[in-house]
């Protein structure tokens, strides 16, 4: 069975791609990029298997419009995400969405192994000095690459599309831990305007995001 390490994974998502979307999050992410919104994502986390995560999404799957691959850093576990894609493709005619900090030059040969089973990737470190006008990306040095031909059709209009006036965030609650989860492209520095305004109301708050250069 293969192994792989998730952070989370939540239905339905709609500010990651078109759509009602199955948002996977795997965990621990090498490139660690200044200003990134998930550092919780940055360590090695627990193990589950490709099997469990495909039984867990199976209900998600039925009604998905497309898939969302996040991090953490997707391809540091590239075999296992790959066994997970294949696993995806053949339960699903949904899009699948991969995000990636890695250059789109580093990726460019790996994703040759990873033939039809992603159908758009957006490529790139998130670089907080950069602006950010882009549909789907934290920054626009970022990429987005249609891989194929549903990608095409699904994303490609997303390549140059500006960012939305009014952008939305979903919100997620673990039931059991009380944690609030956003899933989206936020301005940078959001989250600590949002901890700050909730801790002059006298809230206790911890958040995710890097505070490196923030702006």
């Amino acid at each position: 069975m293969t192994e792989i390490s998730i952070s989370r994974m939540h239905f339905p998502v709609t500010a990651l791609g078109p759509g009602q979307r199955l948002a996977i999050w795997l965990q621990g992410c090498s490139i660690r990029c200044q200003g990134c919104v998930s550092m919780d994502t940055w360590a090695a986390g627990p193990m589950t298997t490709v099997d469990n995560l495909v039984r867990a999404a199976m209900p998600a799957l039925q009604a998905a419009d497309g898939v969302t691959v996040s991090g953490g850093e997707p391809f540091d576990q590239a075999d296992a995400l790959r066994v997970l894609l294949s696993r995806l493709r053949a339960v699903t005619a949904a899009d699948i969405l991969v995000y990636s900090g890695y250059p789109l030059e580093h990726l460019k040969g790996l994703l040759k192994t990873f033939d039809g089973l992603i159908d758009c990737v957006i490529a790139d470190p998130y670089d907080q000095r950069s602006a950010q006008t882009l549909s789907l990306r934290g920054s626009d040095n970022q990429r987005l690459v249609c891989l194929t031909p549903l990608g095409r059709d699904r994303l490609g209009p997303y390549t140059e599309k500006p960012m939305p006036a009014q952008r939305s965030l979903d919100m997620m609650m673990d039931d059991m831990t009380g944690e609030v989860f956003f899933a989206g492209i936020p301005r940078p520095g959001d989250f600590h305007r949002l901890a700050a305004l909730l801790e002059a109301q006298g809230h206790g708050v911890t958040v995710t995001a890097d505070r490196r250069l923030d702006v």
